[in-house]
């Protein structure tokens, strides 16, 4: 499978779809960044400077300062592939970003979606 659209994907252009995501099932941009931090190490200032260098997926999570120890944790479907199963890493990164995304919108607490 041809990924090379996805990685050129600019982050801060689906950013805002995540947060309207959660929002739409009355949860806050406070969580979804803090489920960002949690994955990425990156921080509120940090965050912000790569939405507004307007990077790609590859770059935001290449620059990454940390990727969380627990994302061996985060299991399941997510837009039909099982995430465990996914070879590609920076796919497998992404679809963990999504696989949080959706389980704040589907109300989960904080403390089950970022594994404590």
């Amino acid at each position: 499978m041809d990924n090379s659209r996805v990685y050129k994907m600019i982050f801060a252009g689906v950013y805002p779809h995540y947060i309207t995501k959660a929002e739409k099932k009355g949860r806050t941009k406070s969580e979804l960044d803090e489920i960002i931090f949690w994955l990425t190490g990156y921080d509120s200032k940090s965050l912000q400077k790569q939405i507004d260098k307007k990077v790609d997926f590859e770059t935001f999570f290449s620059e990454a300062p940390q990727l969380n120890p627990n994302v061996s944790k985060i299991t399941g479907v997510i837009c039909g592939y099982r995430v465990e199963e996914i070879n590609d890493p920076l796919i497998k990164k992404i679809r963990y970003l999504d696989k949080l995304v959706d389980e704040l919108a589907k109300g989960k607490t904080m403390d089950k979606i970022l594994r404590i």
